[in-house]
């Protein structure tokens, strides 16, 4: 049994906040043990409850499409949410739900050791940014510690906002080159400066 084996069935059994009462189905995550790339969303809706893996409602099917259009499959990647449980109605999930999620999210990146994490969406940015808008950073790869970060828009926002759909496919197309670029990209000053606050 691989480690991040271990750590789904530790997560199964998670009680560390309320979400664990209206959950049918705990979304730990899924793909590759090895994945350079390793995306975090936000939190399972409706369709991952039901299933137990993520990304596998309409948000789920446009992520696919995204991948496919720079030449990769989910067994290709990683993917996980910022919390493993359903909010109830599909709400945002709540802060303390996110800090009593994140060590199972810690755990599983200092497992798979990815070289690009691709945020998606306003919770998974807030958890490594917490001071920037998703609007003015998406696209723009940034480097904290020794992981390169990118922020992207979630997929859902596509469904919602139509506008949005162009914008993510071309944020979508630099991935690619960001993670044969990783090694080479650098904290700027002022990013460095920021980063020492968080």
């Amino acid at each position: 049994m691989s480690a991040l084996t271990e750590l789904y069935a530790e997560i199964a059994n998670c009680q560390d906040c309320g979400l664990a009462k209206h959950r049918i189905k705990v979304v730990p995550g899924e793909g590759a043990e090895d994945a350079e790339l390793f995306f975090i969303g936000e939190a399972p809706g409706w369709h991952e409850d039901q299933q137990g893996r993520p990304f596998v409602g309409p948000a789920g099917a446009f992520l696919d499409q995204l991948l496919s259009s720079i030449g990769l499959s989910r067994n290709q990647i990683y993917i996980a949410n910022v919390v493993k449980c359903r909010p109830p109605g599909n709400r945002d999930p709540l802060p303390d739900e996110i800090q009593a999620c994140r060590k199972w999210l810690d755990r599983q990146i200092e497992l798979i050791q990815p070289s690009v994490i691709i945020t998606l969406g306003r919770y998974s940015l807030m958890r490594y940014f917490p001071h920037e808008s998703i609007s003015k950073v998406h696209g723009k790869p940034r480097k904290k510690g020794d992981l390169v970060y990118y922020p992207m828009y979630h997929p859902a926002a596509a469904l919602h906002q139509g506008r949005l759909r162009q914008v993510i496919q071309a944020d979508m197309i630099k991935i690619p080159e960001i993670l044969a670029q990783a090694g080479k990209i650098t904290e700027t000053p002022a990013e460095a400066r920021q980063l020492d606050l968080l």
